[in-house]
């Protein structure tokens, strides 16, 4: 894992978080099936992950790969339904989905999209207060 520092950037980082909840509000949209499943769990986990970027960004923090981004969300003191560490889970399912060519069922799908309600919009909240938006 590669970091590099650089000058934290507070405006970038609120717009990731804003475009982060856009994807996320469109991937809700998506009909599930079969076929939809691998797209729905890459936008959902590209969503976490963008939070995980917005955190970053705004401490001047440059990773180069994903486990710093998914690292950071775990560690935030949010109240969720579902445990924040399953976005590890998510992390790999989507590394096998793009790298394995592994096709996921609608049952993984599904749980992904419960994690999605169950997490999503805390974090996002959280994100976006500690990169100093404003009320949303």
């Amino acid at each position: 894992m590669t970091v590099r520092y650089k000058r934290p950037d507070k405006k970038n980082a609120l717009s990731i978080v804003l475009a982060a909840d856009r994807e996320m509000h469109f991937t809700l949209t998506l009909k599930l099936t079969a076929d939809a499943a691998s797209t729905i769990i890459r936008n959902i986990y590209e969503c976490f992950r963008m939070l995980g970027d917005a955190l970053l960004v705004a401490r001047g923090v440059e990773s180069s790969d994903h486990l710093l981004p998914i690292q950071e969300l775990i560690k935030l003191n949010v109240n969720t339904s579902r445990p924040i560490s399953l976005l590890d889970n998510l992390r790999r399912l989507r590394h096998q989905i793009n790298y394995y060519g592994y096709l996921p069922s609608v049952v993984e799908a599904e749980d992904t999209i419960s994690l999605a309600k169950a997490c999503f919009k805390s974090i996002s909240e959280a994100v976006f207060k500690e990169v100093g938006g404003k009320k949303l």
